[in-house]
């Protein structure tokens, strides 16, 4: 495995970090792995050396915290692991339930807390920008959360290069905990955070970790353009069969166009899709470690192995030049 500092800091973690959105209930969402197996792919990521963990409190509504926070007592120690993780989207009926406010940031991460069966986070994030809030009530409260102990490090995720830029102002103008990473959608498929929040991430040190680099499935080829009688996609997977809100940000003609030089390539250098769509984020500039999610081992293995997958500047301009620019998506 290897290892890079975040951003600017001194905290040292895997180029791979292992995303739990899919374990949990599946109450939550059809594809989602239960607590007994989901299990597995924590051990195994442990086996091979990855110590950074991503998940959120509104995954499974807490459910994925629990289990994360169980599997990490039971298989490592505290100290050897960054645990991630978010806050923003609801979590109840109530007014207060949702958002980025003092009441409900103080109230989100004693509950994830509580939830992971610890005393801190490594990294606590700010699951998408809120309008709503004042953000120097936002930066006031995750300053106190650090104060606090509660938490190492802040993050962000999805949100315009402006809106992140005036946050990372105000809080060097108060003197407060600065963001050190973005987690941002971007992968082979989504590459808008090209023109604006990736140069602002390497200019100003923060470190980059991606979510969806393998949009969301898409990126491994085996989804199709055919779609089923019942309107869904007749992809391989139960995800990309029901997956709604990737169709909503992938499926172009111009997509398929992507994976096609993707799955091209991965025939041409024997590995698979996956490995290299991970191979081409891992050497974009600044990117720290994309964020995976897994719901076969295969899949984690294959993540691990993209590691020993170089890319040459041919085989990128390859597998860009189908691009074609899409409307901002993945903020809300």
């Amino acid at each position: 495995m290897q290892y890079v500092n975040l951003g600017r800091t001194g905290l040292r973690v895997s180029r791979i970090c292992l995303g739990t959105m899919t374990f949990g209930s599946r109450a939550w969402r059809p594809w989602v792995l239960a607590e007994e197996e989901s299990r597995p792919f924590i051990g195994r990521a442990i086996e091979a050396g990855i110590n950074f963990f991503d998940t959120a409190d509104m995954y499974s509504r807490g459910v994925s915290e629990e289990i994360v926070g169980r599997a990490l007592r039971d298989l490592a120690t505290r100290d050897q692991v960054v645990i991630a993780t978010k806050a923003f989207f609801p979590m109840g009926d109530g007014p207060n339930d949702d958002g980025l406010s003092r009441k409900h940031l103080f109230d989100a991460i004693d509950a994830s807390l509580r939830r992971l069966g610890t005393d801190y986070v490594d990294l606590y994030q700010i699951h998408r920008f809120d309008p709503h809030t004042p953000i120097e009530e936002t930066l006031e409260a995750l300053n106190d959360i650090v104060r606090a102990g509660k938490a190492r490090y802040i993050g962000a995720s999805s949100m315009y290069a402006w809106q992140f830029a005036r946050m990372l102002h105000v809080s060097e103008l108060h003197g407060w905990a600065r963001f050190v990473a973005m987690q941002n959608h971007y992968n082979l498929v989504y590459r808008e955070e090209e023109r604006e929040m990736l140069p602002l991430c390497r200019a100003a040190g923060i470190g980059v970790i991606p979510w969806s680099p393998l949009a969301r499935g898409f990126l491994a080829g085996n989804r199709t353009r055919t779609v089923s009688g019942d309107g869904q996609d007749a992809g391989e997977t139960l995800r990309g069969r029901t997956d709604e809100y990737a169709r909503g940000l992938y499926y172009a003609d111009s997509d398929f166009r992507v994976v096609e030089r993707v799955v091209e390539l991965a025939r041409r250098r024997g590995v698979t899709p996956a490995e290299v769509a991970l191979a081409w984020i891992l050497c974009q500039p600044g990117v720290t470690a994309p964020i995976i999610g897994a719901t076969k081992l295969a899949h984690l293995d294959a993540a691990v192995g993209a590691l020993d997958v170089t890319l040459d500047d041919g085989e990128c301009r390859l597998l860009e030049e189908p691009y074609v620019p899409h409307p901002v998506l993945g903020h809300q």
